[in-house]
């Protein structure tokens, strides 16, 4: 199975399609067989998640993202996982012992997306 974070530095970034790489690892069970960090293809509507489907990613690991992200990964068979916090390597950890945790989008694309994700909405980046 493969396995995407979205990354910044050696943490999960708060906003998907925002994040500057994507640490990509391949499993088998629970164990890791090989890890890449790729960088993020652009921030278009909907590209993100055909990219992921076409390198046959089948699970994400994010702070937070929009609906329609969330959609499209789902409507491509792929498990979407958000709230989640901290060092890639462990949420990674975590997911494969399944022990891993998620909740509610950090981020938002309603009214209110600057307070909610901690920048500036359109064009903005971490």
């Amino acid at each position: 199975m493969k396995i995407a974070i979205p990354v910044e530095g050696q943490n999960l970034c708060r906003h998907f399609g925002h994040a500057p790489h994507f640490l990509v690892a391949t499993t088998e069970g629970s164990e890791v067989t090989a890890k890449e960090l790729l960088d993020n293809p652009g921030h278009e509507m909907g590209r993100i998640p055909a990219w992921l489907a076409e390198i046959g990613v089948r699970a994400v690991i994010s702070g937070g993202m929009g609906e329609r992200a969330v959609n499209l990964l789902r409507s491509k068979g792929i498990e979407v996982y958000l709230g989640v916090t901290g060092p890639a390597e462990l949420a990674l950890e975590m997911f494969l012992n399944g022990k891993l945790k998620g909740g509610e989008s950090l981020c938002s694309h309603q009214l209110g997306h600057q307070e909610q994700c901690g920048h500036g909405g359109e064009g903005c980046s971490h």
